[in-house]
């Protein structure tokens, strides 16, 4: 398993996103121009280059063409299984040779509708902004690892990490919260 995370986000500039588009391939190029703000197109190219990196040189090549999954997750032919998160306040990717998931989220505030519509009751008791997050993403990355993509928030409650096969390693910063779920 390999983690990187990159959290210099005063790198996100639209001179930075104008360097990047040429050092990735045509698909990758025309997905990140679909976002209209700066952070999503920066987001995009940076996870796709980290990703490259990550990969080994006889991996490389399988970064021209992604495919995705009947749930939108994208996969590269033969490689290795990856995960992609990004947010305000950072980029993650995880590769391994098996199912991986990882998602990145800002702490943010704990709306009660929101903890109420993805935790359980059991989760609930001592909600705060932090352990909101923290849950979240682990919830995040179960579902990434199996590749199933959150269908309705609902669905989030009865993920607990504990009971999803996975192993799970959580690590919290002063405004961010990543977590990872493998095999």
């Amino acid at each position: 398993m390999k983690i990187c995370v990159f959290d210099n986000m005063n790198q996100c500039t639209e001179q930075e996103v104008n360097r990047m588009l040429p050092l990735v391939s045509a698909q990758r190029r025309e997905q990140a121009l679909r976002y209209k703000h700066t952070l999503g197109q920066f987001c995009c190219l940076k996870s796709w280059l980290m990703l490259e990196a990550m990969l080994d040189e006889g991996t490389k090549g399988l970064m021209d063409e992604w495919k995705y999954n009947e749930h939108g997750k994208p996969y590269l032919e033969n490689g290795p299984s990856f995960s992609i998160s990004h947010c305000k306040q950072g980029i993650a990717v995880a590769i391994d040779e098996q199912p991986i998931g990882i998602d990145i989220e800002g702490i943010r505030r704990a709306d009660q509708d929101l903890i109420e519509r993805t935790m359980n009751e059991e989760e609930r008791d001592g909600m705060d902004d932090r352990k909101f997050t923290r849950l979240w993403t682990q919830k995040e990355a179960i579902v990434k690892a199996q590749g199933v993509g959150i269908l309705s928030f609902e669905q989030l409650q009865g993920i607990r990490s504990q009971e999803s096969g996975f192993r799970m390693q959580t690590i919290e910063k002063d405004n961010y919260i990543y977590s990872i779920a493998y095999k």
